[in-house]
């Protein structure tokens, strides 16, 4: 299956009239981005901000600050974000490669495929991290896949559930401009819309994309 690019368009189009501006990723600098990204996985957002404003009760959401953390301070504030043992390790691992890198600010002298080979060999950092450091901390156009984004494109028939990964993310890059703003809007969307209505089990009435929807015309067809 293949996203149209015009397609795509008009389904930006749908939701940014339905559901305005995102303004994401919500933090004050790009490493708070990146140690959200890494406290995000398998808990919901309320949780991450919670082990955040830990960090920024010990004023440690900078890298030399939380490296400065004893193991056990640190891990008491990432216990809201769930596995906080697992999690420690990961965001200890992440700002370890950020050290040997020289900081943040080199970062943005590398390219966007070299910075994510390097982050997929982080410990704990998957494709959907990567990606979302590469959006959200350093502005690179690339296209952020999560459970939101595979569901709302196998619903529009843009995909059949089993794409690989990096699949799915090279169609959406494809099917629009390499534009890291309309990335960021777009993935932002879609992550609203598939909670208030693309869920698990869809709430189709006042859905802005029904009249696209698969699932909603099978629906009609049943009843």
């Amino acid at each position: 299956m293949k996203i149209v690019p015009s397609s795509a368009r008009s389904v930006f189009t749908d939701l940014f009239r339905r559901y305005g501006p995102q303004f994401w990723w919500p933090a004050n600098s790009a490493f708070e981005v990146m140690i959200g990204a890494v406290l995000t996985q398998n808990t919901a957002w309320r949780n991450v901000e919670k082990a955040l404003a830990n960090l920024k009760a010990h004023k440690a959401l900078n890298l030399r600050a939380l490296n400065a953390l004893r193991d056990d301070t640190l891990a008491s504030c990432l216990r809201p974000a769930g596995t906080y043992n697992v999690k420690l390790k990961r965001v200890r691992a992440l700002c370890e490669w950020l050290v040997s890198q020289g900081g943040i600010s080199r970062l943005h002298r590398r390219s966007t495929s070299e910075l994510r080979s390097e982050l997929l060999n982080i410990n704990g950092v998957g494709p959907e991290t990567a990606d979302a450091i590469l959006l959200y901390a350093l502005q690179r156009p690339v296209f952020v896949i999560d459970a939101y984004t595979r569901r709302l494109a196998q619903r529009l028939g843009w995909a059949s559930g089993k794409e690989p990964y990096d699949h799915l993310r090279s169609e959406f890059e494809y099917a629009l401009s390499p534009d890291p703003q309309i990335f960021n809007e777009y993935h932002a969307l879609i992550v609203v819309h598939g909670k208030q209505h693309c869920r698990s089990s869809p709430l189709c009435v006042g859905c802005c994309l029904a009249q696209n929807c698969d699932h909603n015309s099978a629906l009609g067809r049943s009843q």
